[in-house]
């Protein structure tokens, strides 16, 4: 009897339990994950959130930006909710196969990763610079040598420098990579480093926002490349949707009207027409 009674007594209080932990929503990621699945209305973009003008955090602590409105477009055509993500940069691979994000939309460089997700068309014609202070002396790529460079982790301007341009790389001091450009040109400000290899549209956002007499563009790029949304490898099911939507932009003009929003920065110079 006293078995019996115990049996009865300890299903019962694992019957309490489970009702308790659904309640305080021990299990609420069950149904989170399964909403995240089958959500056909929702495009989650990951992005670098200091990368302007292709994304970033603006003054009144919004996230904006070139590739950010395209983006919205894009979901507006398709009656879908847009969620921008900001993501650390260097953990972006992760992100796209967890399916924290569907994409990675934010001047992504498809040159040298062709084969690591699938792509959209490309859409920018974009190029990796130099920058210095105006002052420094530093008039081309050779007075480069001895000086302490730095640039932003797993970047295409460090994929140059350790690739087609590590010759140049060589005659570096050093070659530091930071976790963002905004670090950089403080760094490049206060004198701790000379010089910052970065793409010719971050720079100019940078160079508009602290002073055009300050800072200069090296003439001689390192590299050139082009930029495209991202995809997790395989999935060509959302790749065509949005590039199809992509197309009709580019074919209506709604992309070159978007861009001029950001032709300070250089932006409707280097979109690949169509």
């Amino acid at each position: 009897m006293n078995k019996k009674r115990g049996i009865i007594l300890g299903a019962a209080l694992l019957v309490f339990l489970l009702i308790g932990a659904s309640s305080a929503g021990w299990f609420d990621f069950l149904g989170d994950d399964a909403s995240a699945d089958t959500d056909d209305n929702t495009l989650v973009v990951g992005f670098d959130a200091e990368f302007p003008p292709y994304g970033y955090n603006d003054d009144n602590g919004e996230y904006v930006g070139f590739d950010l409105d395209l983006a919205q477009e894009v979901c507006d055509r398709n009656g879908w909710t847009l969620v921008k993500q900001p993501i650390d940069w260097d953990a972006k691979d992760s992100e796209l196969d967890s399916g924290s994000i569907d994409c990675i939309w934010n001047g992504f460089t498809i040159n040298g990763r062709e084969d690591e997700y699938t792509w959209s068309e490309p859409y920018i014609d974009n190029k990796q610079v130099i920058v210095v202070k105006t002052d420094s002396g530093i008039d081309s790529l050779d007075d480069l040598e001895g000086k302490i460079v730095e640039t932003q982790k797993d970047s295409s301007a460090l994929a140059a420098l350790q690739g087609d341009q590590k010759d140049l790389a060589d005659t570096f001091d050093s070659l530091t990579e930071i976790a963002d450009y905004n670090t950089a040109f403080m760094d490049l400000e206060s004198g701790a480093c000379d010089a910052v290899a970065i793409d010719i549209g971050v720079a100019q956002y940078q160079i508009s926002q602290k002073g055009s007499d300050q800072y200069k563009i090296l003439d001689e790029e390192i590299s050139s490349e082009q930029y495209g949304v991202g995809f997790k490898k395989g999935n060509e099911e959302l790749r065509d949707q949005i590039q199809a939507t992509l197309d009709e932009m580019f074919e209506d003009g709604t992309v070159e009207k978007i861009a001029q929003n950001y032709d300070e920065f250089g932006v409707p110079g280097s979109l690949i027409t169509k």
